[in-house]
């Protein structure tokens, strides 16, 4: 599935984005709206890693998620 579905459906996906990366709040999941790039500039920001890594973890949650969903 495409960043489409999980930005179609972000509210569903909030939970488990604060679950993968707590220190997002839902203030900064708010703001994001279930923009990627927002989320990848939120997370980097919050935990200081690259932007390969951090693509990476997203790329890595988003297959786990949707494949259940």
């Amino acid at each position: 599935m495409s960043w489409d579905h999980v930005e179609s459906n972000w509210t569903q996906f909030k939970v488990g984005i604060k679950q993968q990366w707590s220190r997002v709040t839902d203030a900064h999941l708010d703001v994001i709206d279930g923009k990627r790039e927002l989320l990848i500039r939120k997370i980097r920001e919050l935990y200081g890693i690259s932007q390969e890594q951090t693509e990476k973890q997203v790329n890595s949650w988003m297959k786990r998620v949707t494949s259940v969903t």
